[in-house]
């Protein structure tokens, strides 16, 4: 089995947010982030797999704080996970006031991302060897989102539900039931 250092899918991605970038409120909007956040993704998994790699899932990406025009962004991102054909991808988004220097933690997030064959098929990848703390504790970290992810498949709907007992489990949520 081959195995490669986290350090060998680490890749950065910098970029000047621009008005095209902004939404009605003048901040950049984050479906912009999102896509350079997927593309960061790709190109981490990819370069540690050495296969096209999928996004099969994306972990809660909290925005931390706005990202203005002007300043200049910056994605880091490695693999700290891997399953069979899948990867756990870390990214961290940062901004930078270009003029004062300032930066500021706008967000982060894990992505999952597969790898595949030729065919289109999941293919293996290698293993990963962690050497620091840090390293060891993302590992860790993935550990816990795949048991979580794993504990909690699919929910069906039960089309057979009570509406007076759903009523009762809403009375104290923002909701009407009509």
């Amino acid at each position: 089995m081959t195995f490669k250092t986290a350090k060998s899918s680490k890749v950065t991605l910098s970029e000047l947010m621009l008005p095209s970038h902004s939404n009605f409120s003048g901040k950049i909007h984050g479906g912009f982030i999102l896509s350079l956040m997927d593309q960061i993704a790709f190109a981490s998994a990819s370069k540690f797999s050495g296969y096209y790699c999928v996004t099969a899932s994306v972990n809660t990406v909290n925005f931390l704080n706005p990202i203005e025009i002007g300043e200049l962004i910056t994605l880091k991102a490695s693999v700290n996970f891997v399953g069979n054909s899948s990867m756990i991808v870390g990214i961290r988004v940062e901004s930078e006031n270009i003029r004062t220097g300032t930066r500021k933690h706008c967000n982060s997030s894990y992505f999952t991302m597969v790898a595949k064959d030729d065919e289109g098929k999941p293919i293996k990848v290698p293993g990963l060897i962690v050497s620091s703390a840090d390293e060891i504790r993302r590992f860790y970290h993935g550990i816990q989102q795949t048991k979580i992810k794993k504990a909690n498949p699919k929910i069906a709907i039960d089309e057979n539900f009570d509406t007076i007992e759903m009523d009762q489990l809403f009375e104290d949520y923002n909701v009407q039931i009509q």
